[in-house]
């Protein structure tokens, strides 16, 4: 079984920046891929960037693009997120898959989460 435990969100203004932290443990699966997703109460969840195993291949929303920056060491997922703006807040997950898998940014491509870490961005 796999577990992952997110960290570092928080509150921030508008225009500054955040790191956030997903440490998985357990039975980790070496050519998982990881991503990161975001979720507003009562809307669908996001997916905002994914990683491929070898760490080479990353993928991101176009609500991102260009500001947050995915990454991993090992067993640790990494997010930086810079230039941060009020729509940015959220609860972020990160998630991977037990097994082989598609690797993009649909919920269905994954069957692990993390518990989540909420990012509130101010104006």
């Amino acid at each position: 079984q796999v577990q992952l435990i997110e960290s570092g969100g928080g509150s921030v203004q508008a225009g500054g920046s955040l790191r956030l932290s997903c440490e998985a443990s357990g039975r980790t699966y070496d050519g998982a891929c990881m991503a990161w997703f975001r979720q507003i109460p009562g809307k669908e969840r996001e997916g905002i960037a994914r990683i491929a195993p070898g760490g080479g291949d990353s993928a991101y929303g176009d609500s991102v693009k260009g500001r947050f920056t995915i990454s991993r060491a090992r067993s640790t997922l990494y997010l930086q997120m810079n230039n941060l703006k009020p729509e940015d807040t959220a609860m972020y997950y990160c998630a991977t898959t037990e097994g082989m898998g598609f690797c993009g940014l649909e919920q269905s491509h994954y069957n692990v989460w993390g518990q989540g870490t909420q990012v509130t961005v101010s104006s």
